[in-house]
């Protein structure tokens, strides 16, 4: 008998677990669900009644909204595919040399490719890619092309840049969880490695492709900030970024709400066609390592070849992190040692807290509705009503938040009063925005305890709260100090509804970044990016260690501490 368990038979009282009536389970998340549900109805339906609807005929002959539908989707389309071209190569290579120094490392950095703030990373693309930038002078010089980064060279190229790591990551898990048998068998035959595809990666990777896909065209069609930077003019315009014009400039609800259900309707039938091939819940990278090593093509020559290739990558990568670090340290000396003395500068500093007020209840909001929306998961009365918490959980990918703060606006126009009201709708938004990336992240970990386990449990009456104190926290600790990581990082890099809703005598740190670039204030620009990066590093590295086994809070006795504990996180 397990340890934990022996530990609650001999505390359990006499009365009722709290929380074990099984509508705890059911209906939090429920209502959860039906809360985003209305929240995403409420908030364009409020666009509609506030402007009339132009009429379908009317869209599609006009040439600019045809010409923003169009372009968003061809450059989805070519970031999907390019993106996927870089992927799966690396994560074959990752998977084929599980053991070289910095593996570690890049697989971290691949992961946090989700959460770095886009407007700061944009900067380091113009650096490398720019006019003035590395890549060009050495492609004007050695190649004899002109190259220009803004239009859809340069927004397919940071779409590669956001999503090729995440999709290797992806697709390295993927990989590596193809079955151990599997792999020796392909070991005793010899196989190379083409065959090796065929026989042991493809049919790894074939379930979680269709899922990734829909994810990595959702993150592309739906882009904004990068699209805002390196757009170029109206021929490169996206659909968020019309919205964005149509509300801020034109005060067009009307349209706003037509490019709305437009962009809702294409990524359903996206995220439709993937269900139709089959979803998994591997959409998201664990921190789990594998240790096994492929024998196909391990000869010196293809080791080179994957060196070769794998530095090349490490070096797209690497390159703009290093200009944002080059170009921000000479900015950080002036914005915090002003007079040789520390002093930060007010308004960085009021932009940090204001930041972080957003992000860190963001974060939280995100974290909390996940767990009551897969605690409602794990009933099987209704399994109807409880697939639909799932469904309302990922509505958030397909309506445009811009959309959904303008309604919500919109909605409760007579109450919002003031600025920090303002910011309490934007911390919403954000928490609703990064609520399917942190479910994903606490999927597979809330579902981690073996039925065995379960059904002891049962058996015994650990029930409720007793049954998350004993058996689920242990589990879940670390990965929910990771996804709060992750939440509160999606959040705190946001530039879309802030820039919307925001003052600009009240900046965030991307909006203060956005406003310092357009008024050339190149050094300070970079400083802020800068910090913007170490701030978020700062955050994970924090919540890691909050996540760890010596900032345990005690919910878990100490027999628990010596059952071991799967290493979702």
């Amino acid at each position: 008998m397990s340890p934990v368990i022996q530990h609650q038979r001999r505390s359990l009282p006499a009365y009722p677990a709290p929380l074990s009536h099984s509508r705890w389970k059911l209906w939090p998340g429920l209502t959860i669900a039906a809360a985003l549900i209305v929240l995403s109805l409420a908030g364009l339906g409020a666009l509609v009644w506030e402007a009339e609807l132009p009429g379908l005929s009317e869209f599609w002959s006009n040439r600019y909204l045809r010409t923003v539908v169009t372009f968003t989707i061809w450059q989805a389309f070519l970031s999907v595919v390019l993106s996927l071209l870089v992927a799966f190569p690396v994560a074959r290579i990752l998977a084929r040399q599980p053991a070289f120094p910095g593996r570690a490392f890049l697989l971290r950095l691949m992961e946090l490719s989700l959460v770095l703030p886009s407007i700061v990373l944009v900067s380091g693309i113009i650096s490398v890619y720019g006019r003035q930038g590395w890549f060009t002078g050495l492609a004007n010089e050695w190649l004899g092309t002109s190259w220009n980064l803004y239009g859809i060279n340069g927004i397919v190229l940071a779409h590669v840049f956001f999503n090729a790591p995440l999709a290797a990551r992806i697709l390295l898990q993927a990989i590596e969880s193809a079955p151990a048998s599997q792999r020796r068998v392909a070991a005793q035959l010899g196989l190379g490695r083409w065959w090796y595809w065929r026989a042991v990666e493809w049919p790894a990777v074939k379930p979680v492709l269709p899922g990734l896909a829909a994810l990595v065209f959702t993150l592309c069609f739906t882009s904004f900030a990068i699209v805002m930077t390196l757009g170029g003019g109206p021929a490169a315009t996206t659909i968020e970024v019309a919205i964005y014009q149509s509300l801020r400039f034109e005060f067009d609800a009307g349209q706003a709400a037509l490019l709305a259900m437009v962009q809702l309707v294409i990524c359903g039938f996206f995220w439709w066609l993937a269900a139709r091939h089959g979803l998994t819940a591997s959409l998201l990278p664990d921190r789990r390592v594998a240790s096994h090593r492929s024998k196909a093509g391990s000869s010196i020559w293809a080791r080179l070849g994957d060196g070769t290739a794998l530095a090349v990558f490490v070096l797209f990568l690497v390159t703009p992190l290093m200009a944002i670090l080059l170009r921000g340290l000479p900015g950080m000396g002036s914005a915090f040692f002003p007079d040789g003395t520390f002093s930060v500068n007010p308004a960085l500093l009021d932009a940090t807290l204001r930041s972080l007020g957003i992000a860190i209840p963001a974060g939280l909001m995100s974290v909390i509705a996940a767990l009551l929306i897969l605690a409602s998961g794990t009933s099987q009365s209704r399994p109807t009503i409880t697939r639909l918490s799932d469904v309302a959980a990922y509505l958030p990918l397909m309506v445009p938040p811009l959309v959904l703060g303008t309604g919500l606006f919109l909605l409760f126009r007579p109450s919002l009063g003031n600025s920090s009201e303002g910011l309490a709708l934007v911390t919403l938004i954000n928490a609703m925005m990064a609520l399917p990336f942190v479910l994903q992240m606490l999927r597979g970990p809330m579902g981690s305890l073996d039925s065995a386990s379960r059904m002891q449990a049962d058996q015994l009456g650990v029930l409720g709260w007793y049954r998350w104190r004993w058996l689920h926290w242990p589990r879940m600790r670390r990965p929910l100090a990771l996804a709060m990581a992750y939440g509160t990082g999606l959040s705190l890099g946001d530039f879309g509804v802030i820039a919307l809703f925001g003052s600009p005598g009240q900046p965030t740190l991307p909006v203060l970044l956005y406003q310092q670039l357009g008024s050339y204030r190149i050094d300070a620009a970079a400083a802020t990016g800068l910090w913007l990066v170490l701030l978020l590093l700062m955050l994970f590295s924090l919540f890691n260690r909050l996540g760890s086994p010596l900032f345990n809070s005690g919910l878990a006795p100490k027999s628990s501490r010596t059952v071991p504990e799967p290493e979702h996180a």
